[in-house]
């Protein structure tokens, strides 16, 4: 049965949301532009670049159309208003938690509603991430030269998405318990993501990354989602954070955040 809850997120849904990262220590997923524009009468969506935990809460900042009003979404129906600068820049602070939550993302253009492409996670120590129905989490981290894995994206099926940072332009491989699983080129923006070359099972699994600047081994458990009465559940593992989430389309979403090294810069 659906929870009174679920029936609330999906309505703020309806009106707020559906479904978005560099040198040094920027945001990866920041793009080139320095703010949404209209291209071809589209605006760009609102984006999230960073979180940053403080004494009187969570300060969360990212892009929006110049002067727009920007408002966060919790699954328990609060919001969260702001307004974004001249140059499209803005923050919001939300009250500290002890645990992982989930942000609807939208800003309000000429009377429009334009949703950001995905929902925000923000962990309690202000990591930060875009989840994505039927596609990778976009973690925002500092760049790295070595391959990093920072989410691992599957679904009931088994269908997984794995994505991270490495160097720009650089050749990457995975191996899925020693056995080639896909690949691809890291992007301009210096991250990546794809989908794995065959389903993955529950159960324990080792995901190595290998390229330029060196590799990553991660270990993973991979039991599948849950059936879900909420918008989603979240749980501390010993190396990442587990969101168990229901999609736009009410199906089922598993991403895994993992604990990183520090990245290497250039």
């Amino acid at each position: 049965m659906v929870s009174g809850r679920w029936i609330a997120w999906a309505g703020l849904l309806s009106l707020l949301l559906v479904g978005a990262c560099g040198d040094g220590g920027r945001p990866v997923w920041k793009t080139d532009a320095a703010k949404p524009a209209p291209v071809d009468g589209y605006l760009t969506p609102p984006r999230v670049l960073s979180a940053r935990s403080g004494p009187t809460g969570i300060a969360i900042s990212g892009l929006a159309a110049p002067g727009a009003p920007v408002r966060l979404g919790e699954p328990t129906g609060d919001m969260h208003p702001g307004q974004a600068d001249s140059g499209g820049q803005w923050t919001i602070v939300v009250p500290p938690a002890a645990g992982l939550r989930l942000f609807g993302v939208a800003m309000i253009v000429e009377g429009q509603t334009v949703q950001a492409e995905g929902y925000v996670a923000v962990a309690p120590d202000g990591r930060t991430a875009m989840l994505r129905a039927g596609a990778g989490a976009l973690v925002v981290s500092p760049a790295s030269r070595r391959p990093l894995i920072l989410a691992l994206d599957f679904d009931r099926d088994g269908a997984a998405m794995i994505s991270g940072i490495g160097t720009v332009g650089a050749e990457i491989g995975l191996r899925l318990d020693h056995t080639a699983a896909g690949g691809t080129t890291i992007d301009r923006q210096g991250r990546y993501s794809f989908a794995l070359s065959r389903p993955i099972t529950p159960a324990t699994h080792e995901l190595e990354m290998s390229g330029e600047g060196g590799e990553t081994v991660v270990v993973v458990a991979t039991d599948r989602p849950p059936a879900l009465d909420r918008p989603f559940r979240a749980a501390r593992l010993p190396n990442a954070w587990r969101i168990d989430w229901m999609t736009p389309g009410g199906g089922a979403q598993t991403t895994l955040l993992f604990d990183t090294p520090a990245p290497e810069s250039r």
